[in-house]
């Protein structure tokens, strides 16, 4: 055996271009089925982990999918808006915690996500610099968004702007970092935290600006009475929260009318959870819903297309098994010479069939063991970018 392993060793080494084309085709037939495999199998692991650690969440009713990624990853199309007070009837009923979610907004591409400070020890999220945002216009980074943006406590980001072309639009706000939060491999490490009011503010429900009631300010009035006081365009609002000017900002909307993206709920009890999702079955407008369950169903949708490229592999694999065939049949024919006299010096024609075989075997054998760890490689780096 020692010797048809030398033998093979040093034919493959002789005929590298040939070896190298083997290797190639074998490796990228092996490479796109186990590729995509282990890239499902992770996808499927991060997001239902996600999904199971959230038990329960509100939100309008409508689309299941956008509801549930929008409130998990923060990064799908917005599912529509569910009032605040939504979140304070849920608190009121005393079954669980409720987490508000508002995450319509972004700074520099990276979603700016609104919410209390329950949120951070249901992810189990910490600092590593900083603090979390304690005030109006403080923001917490997530450790990508740090990284990839070079900020830290003490720096500033604006939020970005909705429209480039109507001057009416919402003004950029200035926040403050106050944080970076520790890296946990989550959607978590790609967003931008701050308080709830805060994310009303960048939404224009709520904003700051010179009290036209002062002494020297009457030309910005336009009608005053013991009710209503309306000020002129010629008021510039505040795009940044100081000391100086927190106690101006104000909404314009009762807090019962607040949007909200979503609710994170999580019930004290499976008692409670049960009630819940009885109760919003019977709404009309909004609707209680489990990440995982939608999740599973999600999934599902994937493994039927994974059907597909599974065929489609089969029939590159049959291609293949073809092609290699072809290969050894010439190979065989351009041997003829080459088998003669490996015959005249001793070797049987069991000892050639064996070399032969253990060649084609050992490229088999690698290019598996490269296609495989390709794959792995790959699944490891997409699945958090889908998730993203």
């Amino acid at each position: 055996m020692r010797g048809i392993l030398l033998l093979t060793r040093r034919y493959l080494a002789a005929n590298k271009l040939k070896t190298a084309i083997l290797l190639v085709c074998l490796t990228a037939t092996f490479f796109l089925p186990l590729a995509l495999k282990f890239l499902i199998a992770r996808f499927e692991q991060d997001l239902l982990a996600r999904g199971n650690a959230t038990p329960l969440v509100v939100g309008v009713r409508g689309d299941r999918f956008d509801l549930v990624l929008k409130s998990l990853y923060f990064n799908s199309d917005s599912p529509g808006e569910v009032s605040a007070k939504e979140l304070d009837d849920l608190q009121a009923e005393g079954r669980g915690l409720a987490i508000p979610i508002h995450a319509d907004f972004s700074a520099r591409d990276f979603p700016v996500v609104g919410t209390s400070l329950e949120y951070f020890d249901f992810r189990g999220l910490g600092v590593v610099q900083g603090s979390l945002p304690l005030r109006l216009g403080d923001a917490v980074l997530g450790a990508n968004v740090a990284r990839a943006l070079q900020l830290g406590p003490g720096d500033s980001i604006l939020t970005d702007q909705e429209s480039l072309y109507n001057i009416a639009a919402i003004y950029p706000l200035k926040m403050h970092v106050t944080g970076v939060l520790g890296e946990r491999g989550t959607p978590d490490d790609d967003a931008i935290f701050t308080d709830i009011k805060t994310s009303w503010i960048i939404a224009g429900i709520g904003h700051g600006h010179t009290d036209v009631a002062e002494p020297g300010k009457e030309a910005l009035l336009l009608d005053k009475t013991d009710d209503l006081v309306v000020a002129s365009a010629a008021v510039v609002e505040y795009n940044e929260i100081t000391d100086a000017n927190i106690a101006s900002f104000h909404f314009h909307a009762d807090r019962q009318h607040l949007p909200l993206t979503s609710v994170i709920y999580i019930p004290d009890s499976p008692k409670s959870a049960t009630i819940l999702k009885g109760r919003f079955k019977l709404s009309k407008t909004l609707q209680m819903l489990e990440p995982r369950v939608v999740l599973e169903e999600l999934m599902g949708i994937v493994f039927q297309v994974k059907k597909f490229f599974d065929g489609s592999f089969l029939l590159v694999f049959a291609t293949t098994a073809l092609f290699l065939v072809l290969v050894v049949l010439l190979s065989l024919k351009l041997r003829e010479r080459e088998r003669q006299a490996l015959f005249r010096i001793g070797c049987s024609r069991g000892v050639v069939f064996c070399m032969q075989a253990t060649e084609l075997l050992a490229l088999i054998v690698v290019s598996a063991l490269l296609a495989g760890a390709a794959a792995i490689a790959l699944a490891e780096g997409l699945s958090t970018l889908v998730l993203r």
